[in-house]
């Protein structure tokens, strides 16, 4: 077997969403004949709550190595544990590499700097390297434009650092190729040197039934007789803030005629760990729907603890942006709860035409900023269509083929296929016959 380092600065028993990329790519390369090891940083050395029932899905015989980390100090100066574990993943890395046949190393980032890392070994062994865009590295938050702000640091920190990282590598992967496109643009030298390609994150049956093995039980909410319950979980997206509003309007101005209909908001919070931060709870106090139609649990729960919320939702809501990006990775597991989706996409969204096509949910699908009033205009007719479908859902009438594409296995697969061009020869590789490749030879 082909053998791929990952080094990913976290990795269950942490409870940061990201960590599911590399687990999920981690349990089912070996299927495609790679043999994944696992670098990251001790646990003991994490900032967030652990959750260590993520433990427990792990593959079995799954090689990870753990290396130490500077802890945080007080007053916090370094948080980010790429920077505080970076000798130490760099210096096992080496050793891994210079004493074992390792086909090539692949960073998920964040954290960013971990980035820097892959070109590091390559210039000290020839090893190649890939980056995984979860999220863009030169991004511009709310502030960015503030000179000598703390956004405005980070955004030029970005980039210096990326052009480096990114000079040598053979590969860039992301959850969608918006997360990216900026890097292409911003190093046109990698079109000759380097191929993208885009997966997102995948959706694991397995997992839905490992709460079962585990008996677990919801906590934040109990069925009631009489009451529909729609879960969204997960962060908010920082554009999905409007959209949302002309959902509030929609549901005030009908409100009587949704009886007993909740949303419960998990995980949306504006920090981790803490359970004050609301972001949903304002916007539902000013148009009346809090604590009546409108909840909201602030801090990340631990991955299977939403699932077992999502298993004991009456629907699954799902919201996406005035970007158009969103994909159906979060459609894909609420299907795997075998819950009618209740969404609101952009109609640019992959999301909507998968839905439609498996019959999953119904989708109010409006146009940017400017198809906001559209959402006002159809979300309370769309809502009570759903209402009305609820009582007669049936799960095994949802054509699961159309998900395919977006179980986890099926990602793992597309990057296989891309790993397995940029670890061949540089003269058998032809861009023209590979989909997701760019023009030119590898290096």
């Amino acid at each position: 077997m082909k053998k791929i380092l990952i080094i990913t600065s976290h990795f269950p028993p942490s409870n940061l969403a990201a960590v599911h990329r590399s687990r999920l790519f981690a349990q089912h390369l070996p299927s495609f004949g790679w043999e994944p090891i696992i670098l990251t940083v001790h646990e003991d050395y994490y900032e967030e709550k652990l959750d260590h029932n993520l433990e427990k899905i792990l593959p079995k015989g799954l090689r990870i190595e753990k290396v130490k980390a500077l802890q945080t100090t007080k007053p916090r100066l370094v948080g980010d544990i790429g920077l505080r574990g970076f000798r130490s993943l760099y210096k096992r890395a080496k050793q891994i590499v210079q004493t074992e046949t390792i086909d090539i190393v692949y960073i998920p980032i964040p954290s960013f700097y971990g980035a820097l890392i892959g070109r590091m070994l390559h210039a000290s062994t020839g090893v190649r390297y890939a980056i995984d865009y979860i999220d863009p590295w030169v991004h511009f938050f709310p502030g960015s434009q503030q000179v000598f702000s703390r956004h405005w640091f980070t955004t030029q920190l970005a980039k210096i650092l990326e052009p480096i990282a990114v000079k040598h590598a053979c590969l860039i992967t992301g959850v969608a190729a918006s997360y990216y496109k900026g890097v292409q643009d911003r190093n046109p030298h990698l079109s000759k040197s380097c191929i993208f390609g885009a997966m997102p994150y995948g959706g694991e049956e397995t997992d839905n039934l490992k709460v079962e093995q585990l008996n677990m039980e919801p906590y934040l909410f109990t069925r009631v007789p009489g009451v529909i319950k729609l879960v969204y979980a997960g962060a908010m997206l920082p554009k999905a803030y409007e959209p949302l509003e002309q959902i509030f309007v929609a549901i005030k101005k009908d409100k009587a005629s949704f009886g007993l209909l909740q949303f419960h908001f998990i995980g949306t919070g504006k920090s981790p760990n803490d359970p004050q931060g609301f972001n949903i709870r304002p916007l539902a106090e000013k148009y009346g729907l809090w604590g009546s139609m409108v909840f909201e649990y602030p801090q990340r729960f631990p991955y299977l603890d939403v699932l077992v919320h999502l298993n004991a939702a009456d629907g699954v809501f799902i919201l996406g942006s005035t970007e158009p990006h969103y994909t159906p990775s979060k459609v894909y597991q609420g299907v795997l709860s075998q819950k009618p989706i209740l969404a609101v996409l952009h109609q640019e969204s992959s999301a909507v035409t998968v839905l439609k096509e498996s019959g999953g949910g119904l989708v109010v699908a409006f146009n940017g900023v400017e198809g906001l009033a559209h959402i006002r205009e159809k979300f309370a007719s769309t809502l009570q269509q759903y209402l009305n479908w609820l009582p007669t859902f049936d799960p095994d009438t949802i054509n699961y083929a159309a998900f395919n594409d977006y179980s986890a296995k099926a990602v793992t697969r597309k990057l296989v296929d891309l790993l397995n061009v940029v670890v061949a020869e540089p003269g058998s590789f032809h861009s023209s016959n590979h989909k997701h490749a760019a023009a030119g030879p590898l290096q």
